[in-house]
């Protein structure tokens, strides 16, 4: 994709009509208002458009003209369009797809040669990261990977093995549209200092307030199995560690929601801890979020959104 700057079709029509060179000139050079014509020249330098580096443009697989992605719409794009009620996307990874089985040779070769950078979704087609809605357990190995690029994903849910990724210090899993979430095993990365997500996609967000999906406060293991769970239900088709102290969740499952930082952005992060006590060693969230813990579900109050 190389550098993105300014050009002729960059600007839109004038009056009505298709902008000629010369009209596109006029619309920046000729005084609109009586203030305006005597408001002094623009330098030379502020007139040349200027060009801007593309920091995704090795982050994009070949598209050849296939679909890589499907459409979201979960969460709205502002207060207007947001909705009342979010759930889970429910989808569940078919690990017969050949999407899947290239991304589990991709994280075996990385987790081999030790690479810092990790960029799978470049070696796959379209038709295959379209396959993929989640990364496998595998990348728990990739302890090397200091840069993790997921740009522009079908990625639904991240897996909580994440966490044991701790040399990461670059998170970018930008304009993966259907991702609204992260788990919090992702706070032990604790070296990550860099991140870009699409902040509108995100459940609570602060620019327009999109709900949380409604969570069960417990889950008892007489009631569900915790290893063959409903994604649309729980967020995630098996618990068995607890997020907050690793241990085994093998007795009843604890869900919460909390906001907070990774690297340099405010994440909603889904908590499935083993009992009580881990949910009371949460951290506060983030200010200007949710001030607790909480299930989520349109009864939830946040603050102001700020567009």
């Amino acid at each position: 994709m190389g550098n993105i700057g300014l050009s002729a079709h960059s600007f839109p029509k004038v009056f009505g009509q298709e902008s000629s060179p010369d009209t596109r000139r006029a619309v920046f050079t000729q005084p609109r208002s009586t203030a305006d014509r005597y408001a002094r020249p623009m330098p030379a330098e502020e007139t040349t458009p200027q060009l801007f580096p593309n920091r995704f443009a090795d982050a994009v697989g070949p598209g050849g003209g296939e679909r890589s992605r499907d459409v979201c719409r979960c969460v709205g794009h502002s207060t207007r369009t947001r909705p009342a009620r979010v759930t889970f996307h429910g989808e569940r990874q078919d690990t017969g797809a050949a999407g899947w089985q290239h991304l589990l040779a991709l994280v075996d070769e990385a987790a081999a040669d030790g690479r810092p950078v990790f960029r799978p979704f470049v070696e796959m087609s379209a038709p295959e990261r379209r396959q993929v809605v989640t990364l496998p357990p595998t990348i728990a190995k990739l302890t090397a990977v200091k840069h993790l690029v997921l740009y522009g994903t079908n990625l639904v849910r991240i897996p909580p093995e994440i966490g044991n990724m701790t040399s990461l210090e670059r998170f970018e899993p930008y304009t993966s549209h259907r991702l609204h979430w992260y788990p919090y095993e992702l706070t032990r990365c604790t070296g990550i200092t860099d991140s870009t997500v699409s902040t509108r996609a995100l459940y609570g967000n602060f620019k327009f307030r999109p709900p949380f999906p409604a969570l069960r406060p417990v889950t008892r293991a007489g009631e569900a199995d915790l290893g063959a769970l409903d994604p649309a239900v729980w967020g995630t088709e098996a618990v068995r560690t607890c997020s907050v102290c690793a241990g085994p969740v093998d007795h009843e499952l604890h869900q919460v929601w909390i906001s907070r930082p990774v690297g340099t952005d405010v994440l909603p992060l889904l908590v499935n801890a083993c009992s009580t006590a881990c949910l009371a060693a949460l951290p506060e969230p983030h200010s200007g979020y949710v001030p607790t813990p909480h299930t989520g579900g349109p009864a939830v109050v946040q603050p102001a959104s700020r567009w």
